[in-house]
């Protein structure tokens, strides 16, 4: 086939439902996040056959009308987070073809890279090893070419990085299949394959489906809410948005480029859920589904917790990330949503779950998490942390080894005995326990109080460290971390290290680049 007119996308609709028919129990069956509910397949086939019938009874002229049809279709039908998602790679595939009566292999790679990301906007948190993952491979390998090279080429690459779900998201490693809503994603453009190139696509996969022997019939422990909102202005969206995210998780706002929206949501305050959008527009077919887990995750091979941080500074996160724990960056002064909270505990395979806290704002937020419903049957448990030196001290006597309980008691002993010290610049004039302060003035804090305010200068930095250094070592200490701030002078930390080691050649000294933007050098004495 050398060009997709309104006759192939018709049938490249029909070989979708009936490649999702066929594949939904083997999907239902690996389908274990964001939830594993075992009803991603059936969400799959529900919102490809809405978009089916939409094309049903109407004269098309052209593909661009038979894929804006589609996408309108998908998203008033659209099921699950992964019927949403779908929607919005056929919404994007119709607005790039807008009313063309047919598209070559040019036009579809650009449809597709449209496609991907009209679709990725829609979700408040993309995350790696799922659905969106495998519609960016598959977008970013169709380059050019005839028609049937680039759906074959974004077929295989959609099929490749499929394969690779399972080490980016840890709880599909965990329960040894790939990614539910990748598979669907799959299968869809292994469809229209079958059509450009007129072969069948053999409908199987070499995952098996996650199975577990109970007869239990699972209690729900929050709820799936989604509906259609109109009469709403997209600048009210990211405000709405944000709403949803401070409810629960899986939050995607998909358009149908008509006015319409669908809504989706997992949240344990159904009554939220519709008054948020309520506020903005009208909400219709309103449906509300039961979360449960019917095929519980077995347990992993390994330690079955795992430690999780929440930290200020892109640097000090990485620093983190190479040691292999996984961590969520927080921009300075403000709270993560809930939806990123529930994130970094849920995308865990494991039943334990602690997590370090950096400061008392994320301490908070850490612990509005810890309670949510949407956490389930997961153990969570918060050490506060007034300081990242805190976080790093309780890493280095993390022991998976131990029993959960002592391991925890060890971590937060651990944070807790460790003094801290900050450099800050003064944005303002203030009054302090030890003088006035300018604006631009270095005010240094020992343990939350002010201990010395001086005039910046990149050599009194590194006297003022000394003078903090020197007030903190008084009771003891045997080691000292300093994390450099982003304004932190190039060299300021080796300097810092060569004059204590002159004053205090017993006490070890190791620095790391923090990226923090609230102090220029934060200090720990352990």
């Amino acid at each position: 086939m050398r060009v997709l007119d309104e006759a192939a996308v018709v049938a490249w609709a029909s070989a979708c439902v009936h490649s999702l028919d066929v594949l939904r129990p083997a999907i239902n069956g690996i389908n274990v996040y964001p939830v594993a509910d075992a009803d991603t397949g059936s969400n799959l086939l529900h919102t490809m056959t809405g978009a089916r019938d939409a094309l049903a009874d109407t004269d098309i002229t052209g593909a661009g009308q038979a894929l804006g049809l589609l996408a309108t279709g998908a998203v008033r039908s659209a099921r699950g987070n992964s019927g949403v998602i779908l929607s919005q790679v056929l919404r994007g595939l119709a607005e790039s073809a807008a009313h063309a009566p047919e598209l070559d292999g040019a036009d579809l790679v650009k449809a597709l890279v449209h496609a991907d990301r009209v679709a990725t906007e829609a979700v408040s948190r993309p995350v790696a090893g799922t659905m969106l993952t495998v519609l960016h491979a598959a977008a970013k390998a169709a380059t050019g070419g005839s028609l049937e090279d680039v759906v074959s080429t974004a077929a295989k690459a959609a099929s490749a990085a499929l394969e690779q779900t399972p080490q980016q998201l840890p709880v599909l490693a965990s329960a040894g299949v790939v990614d539910a809503g990748g598979r669907g994603l799959v299968a869809v453009l292994d469809a229209l394959a079958g059509v450009v190139t007129g072969t069948a696509t053999e409908l199987v996969h070499s995952c098996e489906a996650h199975t577990h022997a109970s007869t239990a019939a699972p209690a729900p422990y929050a709820w799936e809410v989604m509906y259609l909102l109109e009469d709403v202005t997209e600048p009210d969206l990211p405000g709405f948005r944000r709403a949803l995210s401070g409810l629960g998780d899986s939050v995607t706002v998909a358009g149908d480029g008509a006015g319409g929206y669908a809504v989706h949501v997992h949240c344990a305050d159904i009554g939220a859920a519709i008054e948020a959008g309520l506020a903005l527009g009208r909400p219709r077919r309103i449906r509300v589904e039961p979360l449960v887990t019917p095929t519980p995750l077995e347990p992993p091979t390994g330690p079955d917790r795992t430690v999780v941080a929440l930290v200020r500074g892109d640097d000090f996160a990485g620093l983190l990330s190479e040691e292999g724990v996984a961590v969520l960056a927080v921009p300075q002064g403000t709270k993560p949503s809930v939806e990123e909270m529930l994130g970094l505990v849920t995308e865990r395979a494991v039943a334990h779950i602690t997590i370090l806290a950096g400061d008392p704002l994320l301490t908070e937020a850490a612990d509005e998490a810890a309670g949510h419903a949407m956490i389930g049957d997961r153990e969570v448990v918060v050490i506060p942390c007034a300081s990242p030196v805190q976080v790093l001290a309780a890493l280095a006597v993390h022991d998976p080894a131990r029993r959960v309980n002592d391991d925890v008691v060890a971590m937060a002993e651990a944070a807790a005995a460790t003094r801290r010290g900050e450099l800050v610049v003064a944005e303002e004039e203030s009054i302090t326990w030890v003088g006035l302060a300018q604006a631009g003035d270095l005010i240094g804090f020992v343990d939350g109080e002010v201990v010395l305010v001086e005039p910046l200068s990149e050599r009194n930095l590194v006297t003022a460290a000394l003078t903090v250094l020197r007030r903190m070592l008084a009771v003891g200490g045997e080691l000292v971390t300093v994390l450099t701030g982003a304004a932190a002078p190039e060299g300021v930390a080796r300097e810092l290290a060569d004059r204590l080691r002159e004053e205090r050649p017993e006490v070890e000294f190791v620095s790391y680049p923090g990226g923090q933007t609230e102090a220029v050098l934060l200090i720990g004495v352990e």
